[in-house]
């Protein structure tokens, strides 16, 4: 992997490249989406995936406190615990092993016997409304910890904020589409983490934001490159 914006180097550090600034809560999205834009393949993104996409994402979730994602993307991609590893030890220190994975859903239709809130090494979250079935936040209050943010829908406002009450304040959101673009429509959004893969998809692949418009202005702060693959990273810029 090479470093080509905004200086050229050679196998950069990718942890260093990817640190959270200090001293402030941040919330980044990491997506991968191919050249003209679709957010996956056959409803999966791990066919616009790549070993430094993949090499990417394991460093990005260990910096971060908390994985968050909306029920589809969980439901979809079979999330389960996120699972410690021993490259993280260094920049895990003083947190727990791995970061919990935190789900947004309306309708708690989620697994609630599943991998997810099983034996993990941080307690999954479920982040809901109170609109959601009343015996189904019985089951999940008993098997997560359960966060109302909302009447109807999910306030991304809200749970944004409960995470951070937690401790948890480096947020990495792995989607999908319509979470990232209620984030985005709330000014919630701090960095993009844009992995674009070398293919042209076309077909009905929604973009990596799906949903009420944001129009959120963005500084491209650096670009790594392998086998084709670029790894774009972009920073809200600060308005005066």
């Amino acid at each position: 992997m090479r470093r080509i914006y905004p200086d050229f180097h050679d196998n950069p550090d990718i942890e260093q490249a990817y640190a959270y600034p200090e001293g402030r809560p941040w919330l980044r999205l990491n997506m991968v989406a191919s050249a003209d834009g679709g957010a996956w393949v056959d409803g999966r993104s791990g066919g616009l995936s790549s070993r430094g996409d993949k090499r990417i994402f394991a460093i990005l979730r260990g910096l971060a406190d908390v994985v968050l994602a909306g029920a589809q993307t969980v439901r979809t991609e079979g999330y389960g615990p996120v699972k410690p590893r021993e490259s993280w030890k260094s920049i895990r220190a003083g947190r727990p092993a791995a970061p919990p994975i935190a789900v947004i859903t309306r309708s708690l239709d989620l697994d609630l016997d599943g991998e997810l809130f099983g034996d993990a090494a941080s307690r999954t979250i479920v982040i809901t409304c109170e609109s959601a079935p009343t015996a189904r936040r019985k089951k999940a209050a008993g098997r997560c910890d359960l966060v109302i943010a909302g009447e109807e829908s999910v306030d991304m406002r809200v749970a944004v904020r409960e995470l951070h009450e937690r401790g948890l304040t480096r947020i990495l959101c792995e989607g999908g589409p319509r979470v990232n673009a209620e984030l985005s429509a709330d000014g919630l959004v701090d960095e993009l983490c844009l992995s674009v893969s070398p293919l042209l998809l076309g077909g009905g692949a929604a973009r990596i934001l799906n949903g009420t418009a944001a129009r959120v202005p963005m500084a491209l702060g650096q670009v790594l490159e392998e086998d084709g693959f670029l790894f774009c990273s972009y920073r809200r810029e600060e308005r005066p």
